[in-house]
């Protein structure tokens, strides 16, 4: 595996580094250094480089080189995975934007880390939350440390997300189903582009080391089921890494011990029988002589008359050479907005069920060299709490746990606007 780490300025020079194997030498970073930093290579082409049979892993973080070195055929990706999270992990201990600096001054701290996330070259725990249970250079101790035949096994063990030990006076579980809405339509009304992408949020307030099963109403589940209920079928996803991927193969279940607090479950991406939560009726008149053109845009709310949209905001573009706008609308406020070559219209709250109009008559400057408007495509934004498009919805939560204590559970729905365009 891994033989070395090495830590390098933008000079090449080797500010830190740990070997854990004799089968390289500090020689191999003047190597690096002539072939890689001192051609300024950003390590954005070629992330990889062979010298001297030896393989250089790397990746930057500012002017600064996070380097791996091995003369064995490792895995790559478990090699750049370990580089990006030692960089999450010292920005966990010296903030988000540390620099050479401030790596100068904590190398106590940083051979630690690179004791306690490697072991003879083989990755070891790169929890953040673990590591600042038991290394606590420059910071006060938690007052709830857990004892040391607990962090022996959090250190070794599977579950290093959560710790042993935690108490809450109420177990509680938030879960929010956050959507983004991706639409692009032709001129004609012809669907370009259609699709949702989502992720589901979770902030878990549970004692001791529970277990969930958390379902959607996925369309496979249904079918497994027997049920004769509208699933959705979900594509693409990707699970926080305390989910047991082999129990969602095996029967589409999702089960897990989870993080402490906030944490990302799942995303998913569902490409077919979208729910469009607004539908856009433009048209666009241009009068000969280009002095004039008109636009008239209807807009309708297809979600359910006891929801509203928010922060509704619809750009509507104008030629370049507009110079002023009369404009007609029975919703929100609209004015004309030369930095954005647009008419934008907003909106707070925008009823479910309804209908909106707006119809603009824009005067043209004359030009020295007329040139054809190429009509840009009207962009939308808004959020609509309570309502999803793809349709997805959580079936149930069940948290299972030795005490038995009962778990109030709450469910938040919101779809946003992606890239939501209507071509004119």
């Amino acid at each position: 595996m891994i033989s070395m780490i090495m830590i390098l300025n933008q000079k090449g020079d080797v500010m830190i580094s740990r070997q854990y194997r004799d089968d390289v030498s500090r020689a191999e970073a003047d190597a690096f250094r002539l072939q890689v930093i001192a051609t300024k290579n950003t390590g954005t082409e070629s992330p990889v480089k062979r010298i001297e049979n030896c393989s250089f892993l790397y990746t930057r973080h500012l002017n600064m080189f996070f380097v791996a070195v091995t003369r064995s055929n490792v895995n790559p990706a478990l090699v750049f995975e370990y580089l990006y999270q030692f960089i999450r992990i010292l920005k966990g201990y010296l903030g988000d934007d540390f620099d050479e600096n401030a790596m100068r001054n904590n190398m106590t701290l940083i051979y630690e880390l690179f004791d306690e996330t490697m072991d003879f070259g083989y990755p070891q725990n790169c929890a953040v939350d673990v590591l600042k249970l038991y290394i606590n250079l420059g910071d006060v101790k938690p007052k709830d440390e857990p004892a040391p035949s607990q962090l022996t096994s959090q250190i070794t063990g599977a579950i290093d997300w959560r710790r042993e030990g935690i108490r809450h006076k109420r177990n509680e579980v938030y879960i929010d189903v956050w959507e983004s809405v991706n639409l692009l339509l032709s001129s004609t009304g012809v669907v370009l582009r259609n699709e949702v992408t989502g992720a589901v949020q979770m902030n878990t307030k549970l004692t001791g080391m529970p277990e969930c099963k958390f379902g959607l109403n996925d369309k496979l589940v249904i079918e497994k089921e027997g049920q004769r209920k509208p699933g959705v079928e979900i594509d693409n996803c990707t699970f926080h890494r305390c989910v047991r991927l082999g129990k969602f193969d095996a029967d589409r279940t999702i089960t897990f011990i989870p993080p402490d607090g906030e944490f990302e479950l799942m995303r998913y991406r569902v490409n077919d029988n979208i729910n469009l939560p607004f539908r856009f009726i433009p048209a666009v008149q241009e009068e000969q002589g280009n002095t004039k053109v008109t636009i008239n845009l209807k807009i309708i709310a297809n979600f359910s008359d006891q929801l509203f949209a928010t922060n509704v905001v619809i750009k509507i573009p104008v030629p370049k050479n507009t110079s002023k706008a009369k404009i007609k609308h029975n919703f929100g406020r609209a004015k004309y907005e030369p930095e954005q070559q647009a008419i934008v219209w907003r909106g707070k709250r925008f009823p479910g069920k309804s209908e909106c109009h707006i119809q603009a008559d824009v005067d043209l400057m004359p030009t020295t060299r007329p040139k054809p408007w190429s009509r840009p495509p009207i962009s939308a934004e808004f959020q609509v709490p309570m309502f999803t498009s793809s349709g997805v919805h959580v079936r149930f939560l069940r948290v299972y746990d030795k005490s038995g204590y009962h778990t109030n559970r709450w469910v938040r729905y919101i779809t946003k606007a992606g890239s939501y365009q209507i071509r004119i």
